[in-house]
């Protein structure tokens, strides 16, 4: 950690990325990749060919990493969304685990791509020691894995809105997803810096397209708020923040900001575009209510 003052390429082919043959490239390969875009959409699975008697031949070899068996297919939906929601599909799921693939997205510039050897989280403001943190800087923390959920503030909307008779769990419900975080509890982080009055609130900035950034009171941030860069025991995927993110327990997800880059100690609430023209509640006198962080208990049958 330091202390700071306040495409064209070569094709990368399947066959190529199966046998390794790409992995000495390090940095070269990074380089050659469109980082305009962080994730492809997946051909639809081919269907095999079925033994009849499955125990008269051996099966088929290792491979780098599993996949699901074809008549498994599992999708988010709507695909190709830059700015918007792909929603997971909780009508297919089993127990209370959504899988790392599953997740449900919602973008506001599309899905960033950052260089994890270049990733820098900067805190400062009202502080007494401004720091910039890598990310292994942030692993060198202890760390903390917990199970929390992680919805929307829109999910449910569709089902009042303009509820239709074709209408799916999915698409009604399908901005909430849940499973194990790990990360830095973001106390220990403003104690490294050194909080100062009258800071009372924090600015959250995501290093996308959008800069999103939202205020979260400090008092939150000193409870149970975590710096996350794993999900279910891998690190995150790039829809889901990698290589790191804030993760605030229970609030709604777009506090929750994605591809975190800058945290300022400020003394009230920012007033940025993501907490005044969006993310408030219209109300029926003409005025909003702002900062309804809590989401409230719902449920869908699936």
């Amino acid at each position: 950690m330091s202390e700071s003052s306040d495409s064209s390429g070569p094709a990368i082919t399947r066959r190529a990325l199966l046998t390794g043959a790409v992995i000495g490239a390090g940095s070269i390969v990074l380089d050659g990749l469109p980082l305009a875009s962080a994730q492809t959409v997946a051909p639809a699975p081919t269907m095999p060919v079925v033994p009849a008697d499955p125990t008269a031949a051996p099966g088929g070899p290792t491979t780098p990493v599993s996949v699901r068996s074809p008549f498994e297919t599992p999708a988010r939906t709507p695909l190709g969304v830059i700015t918007g929601s792909s929603f997971s599909p909780i009508h297919q799921m089993t127990g209370t685990i959504t899988p790392g693939d599953l997740v449900f997205e919602r973008h506001h510039a599309g899905v960033a791509m950052i260089d994890p050897a270049r990733y820098k989280l900067l805190m400062h403001g009202l502080v007494d020691r401004p720091m910039s943190f890598s990310l292994d800087d942030l692993r060198r923390f202890p760390s903390v894995s917990r199970v929390h959920f992680l919805e929307c503030s829109g999910n449910g909307r569709a089902g009042y809105r303009d509820p239709k008779p074709e209408l799916t769990p999915q698409t009604i419900d399908g901005l909430t997803s849940n499973g194990e975080w790990t990360g830095v509890p973001l106390s220990l982080l403003l104690r490294e810096v050194g909080v100062r009055e009258p800071g009372q609130w924090l600015l959250a900035e995501g290093g996308d397209a959008a800069r999103l950034s939202r205020s979260i009171p400090l008092a939150k941030a000193l409870d149970d708020a975590m710096i996350v860069y794993a999900f279910n025991g891998e690190p995150l995927r790039p829809a889901n923040g990698y290589p790191a993110r804030l993760f605030l327990p229970g609030w709604e997800a777009n506090t929750c900001v994605k591809w975190l880059r800058r945290i300022k100690v400020i003394d009230q609430p920012n007033m940025s575009r993501d907490e005044t023209s969006k993310y408030t509640d219209p109300l029926p006198n003409g005025t909003a209510r702002q900062f309804s962080f809590v989401m409230d208990v719902k449920s869908t049958i699936t």
